[in-house]
């Protein structure tokens, strides 16, 4: 069995097409197969798509040639905050609430909006907070565990292992 030699440079990542360039790809690959001479249903077994689709992307291409297949940019509002602007958001975070004038470091959606209005001066709703935490950010919520202040570990364990034995034994 012969050896590969392996490169000197790593190779560079590549990050996975998203899912707009895997159908725009695919309707590429379909014209192609057009071409090529297959007929649509073949095109569609390949593909694994139904052969309606490839008959309106054939009628398409017809009509408007590669340009009409080609994937159109997202629809919608744009978003309000860039991605400079949510890494700064990021940063003014991390640096904890403390370090923005509130009580305790436990955030909250309104305090995340306060300093995302301080950084950005821009005014999210709570629902677009949430969604920057979870969606842009990746971050996920975090419950603070409960614990008094007065609490002894040792007195505790101490507890468990002669109290509690003896209570439930019982008279």
């Amino acid at each position: 069995m012969p050896l590969r030699a392996e490169p000197d440079t790593p190779a560079e990542a590549v990050p996975p097409l998203t899912r707009p360039q895997v159908a725009e790809a695919r309707r590429m690959r379909a014209v192609e197969l057009l071409d090529q001479g297959h007929s649509q249903a073949q095109i569609a077994r390949l593909l694994g798509v139904t052969p309606e689709s490839v008959r309106r992307w054939q009628r398409r291409m017809e009509q408007g040639g590669t340009a009409a297949l080609r994937r159109r940019p997202p629809t919608g509002r744009p978003r309000k905050l860039t991605d400079e602007q949510v890494e700064q958001i990021r940063v003014a975070l991390e640096e904890g609430a403390v370090a923005h004038g509130f009580a305790s470091d436990l955030w909250t959606l309104e305090r995340v909006g306060l300093v995302v209005e301080r950084t950005s001066g821009v005014r999210l709703s709570r629902a677009s907070v949430w969604r920057l935490l979870t969606v842009r950010l990746g971050w996920s919520l975090q419950r603070p565990q409960c614990k008094a202040v007065e609490r002894d570990e040792a007195e505790i364990a101490r507890w468990v292992a002669h109290e509690w034995p003896r209570i439930k034994r019982g008279p």
